[in-house]
């Protein structure tokens, strides 16, 4: 709707240049910038995150940057309303918010909102282990399918985990899994999306891409950010701050888990995995408008794609 206010998402696998991109826009559009990144939430990890230098985020703040301690934990619900009392700040100064960032998860709360689901419960999830192994899982199934036709519908018969979550939520609640899960959808932003992806023409060049960081990252001095984190702070492996692409890997080299001459390997590796999920949720579940990362021209393209959304009548 023309009188709601504008949003823009910019969102694209690591190494794909959102960072560069969204700068470039910053410097010709009224846009704030809004972190989109589950990494750079901690506060001291800097170089494996690739998070913007100090003279960036002087001269371009972002929101939603070095929140919290890498001892915490970060959530998308938190995402979700961090980022709408931002957004809110920001075009309550006639601006438009500009998110940025490859945690796609973090788009999908935004934009959908979060089912209140009830939390795990050991008991109950026993006696639903109980009654599968007395009568099979498609009989478990079956029972879902009596209270929750629609999410037994989308599982096969033989889907424990999803099965015994859902019945699990069920008799919690005594409400439909499906049923909550469209209730929090119900709460979209009121806001004009513009979601905007960045994806390569050619994987292979994006992989070159993700190589030349990583080694940028381990010359800039990776392995002494991760000492340094553990000398100040009290953490351990579990953590989501160790667990970020990079940092583990470091992590695991500095504990001997896996041999140092292995490491760079492994990250790379580690790093185009999360890109490969990364392209999939944009391909499959956010479905932006996409322009090639690889191209030239992308910012010139994604320009004059926002510019016409400011356009009167636009």
């Amino acid at each position: 709707m023309p009188s709601l206010p504008l949003s823009i998402l910019l969102m694209g696998p690591t190494a794909s240049g959102k960072t560069a991109v969204a700068l470039w826009l910053a410097k010709r559009f009224p846009v704030d910038l809004v972190s989109v990144d589950s990494a750079q939430v901690f506060r001291d990890m800097d170089i494996g995150t690739a998070k913007p230098d100090a003279a960036i985020l002087q001269a371009f703040p972002h929101h939603l940057i070095n929140l919290i301690s890498p001892e915490e934990s970060y959530s998308a619900a938190r995402f979700r309303s961090n980022a709408l009392a931002a957004m809110g700040e920001i075009t309550a100064r006639g601006r438009i918010p500009l998110l940025v960032g490859g945690t796609m998860l973090y788009y999908k709360a935004l934009l959908e909102g979060l089912a209140e689901l009830p939390q795990a419960d050991p008991a109950v999830r026993a006696a639903i282990d109980a009654q599968a192994a007395a009568e099979g899982w498609p009989a478990v199934h079956a029972e879902l399918a009596r209270v929750d036709p629609a999410s037994a519908a989308r599982l096969h018969a033989t889907d424990a985990q999803r099965i015994q979550r859902a019945l699990e939520i069920f008799r919690l609640s005594g409400r439909p899994m499906s049923e909550l899960i469209s209730e929090g959808q119900t709460q979209r932003p009121p806001y004009r999306f513009l979601p905007l992806g960045l994806l390569p023409s050619k994987r292979d060049a994006l992989h070159a891409r993700i190589a030349r960081r990583f080694d940028a990252m381990l010359l800039a001095g990776l392995e002494s950010e991760v000492s340094r984190l553990r000398s100040k702070y009290v953490l351990s492996p579990e953590l989501p701050s160790m667990r970020c692409v990079g940092y583990r890997q470091v992590w695991e080299a500095q504990n001997g888990v896996i041999p140092r001459n292995e490491m760079r390997d492994r990250g790379i590796y580690a790093t185009r995995q999360l890109a490969k999920r990364q392209i999939t949720w944009m391909s499959n579940t956010l479905k932006p408008e996409t322009f090639d990362c690889l191209s030239d021209d992308v910012c010139d393209r994604i320009g004059k794609r926002i510019a016409a959304m400011l356009s009167p009548g636009a």
